[in-house]
This record gives C-alpha cells, sequence and structure tokens, in this order.
C-alpha cells in the first residue's frame, strides 16, 4: 500500500502532486483532493518544496539571461562557457571636429575606399610613412592605458567606453566603430573567443584571460591578450608562446623575404607546444585603408605570394588556440569562438619595412636624454661587433619588448594625419 503523503495515515490514490512529478520526484500521492490543499503548503515534503524553489528560481535565471540576447542568438548552440549579456550600451559618439574614416556613417559600414582592390602592394611615401608612426604611438598608448583597467568585476562595455574616450582625447576616431556596422570602438575578445567579441554588460571574472584589439584611424592596428587577476599555468602558457611567436615572426622581416616566411616561423614556435593556427583570418596591409594587400597568413607551407619591400606596412596577428583550430562564430555577425570551447589567445603589431629591416611601428621609442641615448647606442654597437652580429636595427635579432627596430621618427607631436 502506497500511504498518503500529506496526512501520512490513509492510501495514496492516483492523485499525484504535480510539481513533483514535473521534477521527477516519487512517491508524492495524495488520498484526496482536500489532503492535497490542505498539505502542500504545509506538510508536503520541505525538501521538495525548496526543490521547487530552487528549480523555479533557476529557470527563471535562465530565461532572463535569454531574454537579454538578440533573437537570433536565443537558440544558438555555445561551444563553451562563455555568453554574452545584453542590451548592448547605445553607439558611442564621435564628435564632429574629429576626421572621419569614409564608412564611419555609412549605413552598412561600407569603406568606399577598400571597395576598389589594390592591383599591388602599396609602397608608403615618408610623409605617410610619419603619419603612420604618429597613429601607431597613439594607438599604444591607447591600448596601454585601457588596459591599465583590466581587472576582475569590470564589464568589457566599461572598457569600450575608457577606450573610445581615450581615442577621442587624441583627436582620433575608433577604426572599428560602424566597420562593417561593428557596433563598438574596440574588440574585447575574452576567453573562448578568438576574435572580434562585442563589448557587451559581462563582468570579467578571475581567471579570465581578455584580448583587446585597438585600431585609430589612419590606420593604426595592434592587439594584446592580458590575464584578469591570477590565471592557470596553461593559459598563460598560450599567452607567452603567442607573444613569443610574433617576436619571432617580425625579427625575420627584412626587404626581399616571401610573406610566406611568417608562417612558417610561426608554426616553428607553436606547433612543438601542441597549440593550433587560425587559419580563417590572417595578418593585412594596413595605412589609409584599415585593410589591404598583403594578406600576411600565420601558418606554415602556404603558397602566398609576394616579397617584402621597403615602404610596407602590414600587421602580424597570430591566433592560437589550444584546442582545434577550427571555429564557429556568434549569431552577431562577428564574434569568432573556438568550437571546442577552449580558449584562444592573440597579439598583434603594424610593422614598417625599412631599407636594412623592419620598424615596430606600435612600439615608439621611450624618451631618453641625448646623451644616455648616444652611450646606449655606442654599448650596443659595440656589443655587435664583439659578437660578430648584426644590430637589431637592421631587423636581425628578436627585439626587446618596447623597442622598437629602425630609427625613431622625429616631430610625430607636430604632424598632423590627413587622409581618412
Amino acid at each position: 500500500m502506497t500511504t498518503c503523503a500529506g496526512c501520512g495515515e490513509k492510501e495514496a490514490s492516483r492523485l499525484e502532486c504535480p510539481n513533483c512529478k514535473k521534477l521527477g520526484i516519487a512517491g508524492s500521492f495524495f488520498c484526496d483532493q482536500d489532503c492535497f490543499k490542505k498539505n502542500s503548503d504545509n506538510t508536503h515534503f520541505p525538501m521538495s518544496r525548496a526543490i521547487h524553489s530552487i528549480v523555479q528560481l533557476a529557470a527563471q535565471n535562465e530565461a532572463n539571461k535569454e531574454s537579454t540576447l538578440p533573437p537570433s542568438m536565443r537558440n544558438y548552440k555555445f561551444t563553451g562557457t562563455l555568453r554574452p549579456v545584453y542590451p548592448l550600451s547605445p553607439k558611442r559618439v564621435v564628435p564632429p571636429h574629429i576626421r572621419r574614416p569614409d564608412y564611419a556613417d555609412h549605413p552598412q559600414g561600407v569603406s568606399a575606399i577598400e571597395s576598389t582592390r589594390e592591383k599591388r602592394i602599396k609602397i608608403l611615401n615618408s610623409e605617410e610613412i610619419e603619419a603612420m608612426r604618429y597613429v601607431c604611438k597613439l594607438g599604444r598608448e591607447v591600448l596601454n592605458y585601457t588596459a591599465s583597467f583590466i581587472k576582475p568585476g569590470i564589464t568589457s562595455d566599461e572598457l569600450d567606453a575608457i577606450c573610445h574616450q581615450a581615442c577621442i582625447d587624441r583627436d582620433c576616431y575608433p577604426s572599428p566603430l560602424n566597420y562593417a556596422k561593428f557596433p563598438k570602438s574596440v574588440c574585447i575578445s575574452v576567453n573562448e573567443v578568438i576574435c572580434h567579441g562585442i563589448p557587451d554588460q559581462r563582468p570579467l571574472v578571475e581567471g579570465d584571460i581578455v584580448n583587446l584589439d585597438v585600431s585609430l584611424c589612419f590606420h593604426s592596428d595592434l592587439n594584446a591578450t592580458y590575464p584578469v587577476g591570477k590565471i592557470d599555468d596553461e593559459s598563460a602558457d598560450l599567452i607567452a608562446t603567442t607573444k613569443k611567436s610574433v617576436e619571432e615572426a617580425m625579427a625575420i622581416c627584412k626587404p626581399g623575404v616571401p610573406y610566406r616566411e611568417i608562417g612558417n616561423k610561426i608554426e616553428e614556435i607553436v606547433r612543438p607546444k601542441g597549440y593550433s593556427i587560425v587559419r580563417r583570418y590572417t595578418g593585412h596591409g594596413v595605412h589609409e585603408r584599415f585593410h589591404c594587400e598583403p594578406n600576411i597568413v600565420h601558418y606554415g607551407g602556404s603558397k602566398m605570394p609576394g616579397k617584402m619591400e621597403a615602404g610596407h606596412v602590414f600587421t602580424i596577428e597570430p591566433m592560437i588556440n589550444l584546442g582545434t583550430a577550427n571555429l564557429d562564430h556568434w549569431k552577431d555577425d562577428w564574434t569568432a569562438v573556438t568550437l571546442d570551447g577552449r580558449r584562444s589567445a592573440q597579439f598583434e603589431e603594424t610593422i614598417l619595412i625599412t631599407e636594412t629591416g623592419y620598424e615596430i611601428l606600435t612600439r615608439p621609442p621611450t624618451t631618453t636624454s641625448s646623451s644616455s641615448h648616444k652611450k646606449k647606442k655606442k654599448k650596443s654597437k659595440s656589443k655587435a661587433n664583439a659578437n660578430g652580429t648584426a644590430t637589431p636595427n637592421e631587423g636581425d635579432e628578436t627585439p626587446e619588448v618596447g623597442t622598437p627596430t629602425g630609427e625613431a621618427a622625429e616631430g610625430v607631436k607636430e604632424l598632423h594625419v590627413n587622409g581618412s
């Protein structure tokens, strides 16, 4: 005999608690309707009632979270644990006195200048190179400043606001804003997001890794991946390996080197670690066009044509994954994520090919006194002669962090950027 779950005395009928039935809790049968009404609120399974409340609250929270997403994303099967938190903040305003790229006010974010494909890689003249030095210097300032606010609890939308204002303070248009309708001023990619993450209301949490991809109009282009608080050893090694691959790839750059050698060098660094290299996205030429020739692949064994020439400016920006190189896209038209939900890291620099090597435009030289600069230069030259090696200015060594290879631009503060 099954005893009534309410009075605990009479034989239970087939009247079952509907909530328990929904939750799969067996044995919730009552002797009659009056007994169920009398006991369901008072004595019927206190644990069951607690479970009811927890499940209902969880369902409500999930429904609330789901309801913030745009309709196109509500049935999307996410590859990892990261979830965007909507609604997005309104599009940020750029003051009218700041020069705007041709896509800034286009309804579809189309760049007319990029619609006409270049027949060859552009060789920048001296004025254009000075403009690139200037805007890349500002880009580094903006990236470093924005990154200084990274900590658990801050949202990527708040970081976007900081980056946007830093660009405005330098009288520069944030290049991502409305480019092909991208809604924000910086791409922020967290954990399994490979690239093009849209800043939203999700707070960063301890252990996250986050990439900031900053671009200022003429255009400069650079990014870096940062830890949020203390991160696990695997994530730390992924970040270090990705950065090293960029450093080693830049070190081989000089006139006459085939562009495909960049991918070969990156593969040489990454493959022994067991990490994968994203093939879908590449480095690119950059100047008055945000994206143009040359196309820089980051994996080895490619047949990419073309050789470096003095005056070429381009980015190196490998995206390295812990797991598979395959990717998927959230249904927001932008966010690229790893297909297995594992983490991805990226670093990017904009470099100029000089007559003797390369110059990292996005690493402007630190200010030093003329006397200390001469001493440092003399010391470096003596060391090079003693070892029988070339100086870093010739692009044959991996540069130290924060030190460009090549001559520093003079008078960049007075330069007015034209174009875009």
